[in-house]
């Protein structure tokens, strides 16, 4: 396929910001996904990253690809790779957000960069958002998105590894499908993979439906906040190494040394899925 990666780059720098009142519904909606008992109320702080439930991209139907995905081009390069996926990220808080006031998202596309894998090019694309309320920075967040090509038939997952310390605090995770598609729901992400199994298996060949990365992420950091209660998250990373299916059981894990913690999810089989990283002030 052809990649004219100068004209991606004319994306570079590009910025777009967004206003939103942060209502209290989204929030208790989540609330009731994670089973917690309470959900935080207007006036409260806003638990990370509960921020990715606002300010959402709500593209017509006839601006939305047959994946469910917003058709390529605006804000983000047309990249002319089909398979897109939030890859990893980063994210500062300075102060956390208020949950039931006006906030503003200032997103910029930082990078665009090609590189060869072992299934073809991959493009990736480096967005950096800044969150705020009454004129002060909230967060910082760092959003790598990468694009790859479909494959033709059924391939082998990423080889799996296995944890390499024994965790502090775990609790399991039934991803079936109503959780994803609740998921999906709050945050107004249309991609078929998630909730429609029929396209999953037969057009994009994964075995099952597939588990968001945010969600896995937003279950690590409330792992963390039932282990931890009232702790300040300063910062967080993540990143997806192996995917996750809604047929798998999977374990949710943390060990903390000092203000650092470190974060995993794994499979029945011991394969971790994905690693982050908490620190705690």
């Amino acid at each position: 396929m052809s990649m004219d990666l100068h004209h991606l780059r004319e994306w570079v720098g590009r910025e777009q910001v967004a206003e939103q009142t942060l209502e209290p519904f989204s929030a208790a909606a989540l609330s009731g996904l994670l089973d917690r008992a309470a959900p935080p109320a207007a006036g409260e702080a806003l638990p990370l990253p509960w921020h990715w439930l606002y300010f959402l991209e709500t593209p017509a139907r006839a601006a939305t690809g047959v994946d469910g995905h917003p058709q390529r081009g605006g804000f983000l390069p047309p990249v002319p790779l089909p398979r897109r996926m939030w890859a990893a990220g980063s994210l500062q808080c300075e102060t956390p957000l208020r949950l039931g006031a006006p906030a503003r998202k200032t997103s910029t596309v930082r990078s665009v960069d090609l590189k060869e894998g072992r299934s073809g090019p991959l493009v990736f694309v480096t967005v950096d958002h800044v969150l705020a309320q009454d004129g002060r920075v909230c967060i910082r967040e760092e959003q790598n998105i990468v694009y790859r090509e479909a494959p033709i038939g059924p391939a082998p997952l990423p080889a799996g590894e296995k944890a390499t310390r024994a965790a502090q605090w775990s609790a399991v995770l039934k991803p079936d499908p109503a959780l994803l598609f609740r998921f999906s729901a709050l945050t107004y992400n249309g991609h078929r993979i998630h909730y429609d199994r029929d396209y999953a298996v037969r057009e994009e060949f994964y075995p099952a439906l597939v588990v968001h990365g945010p969600l896995l992420a937003t279950a690590l950091l409330d792992l963390l906040e039932r282990a931890r209660p009232g702790a300040p998250v300063r910062a967080f990373s993540f990143r997806a190494l192996r995917p996750a299916f809604d047929t798998d059981t999977l374990q949710l894990c943390a060990a903390a040394e000092g203000d650092m913690v470190e974060l995993w999810t794994q499979d029945a089989q011991g394969q971790v899925g994905m690693v982050a990283r908490a620190t705690l002030g």
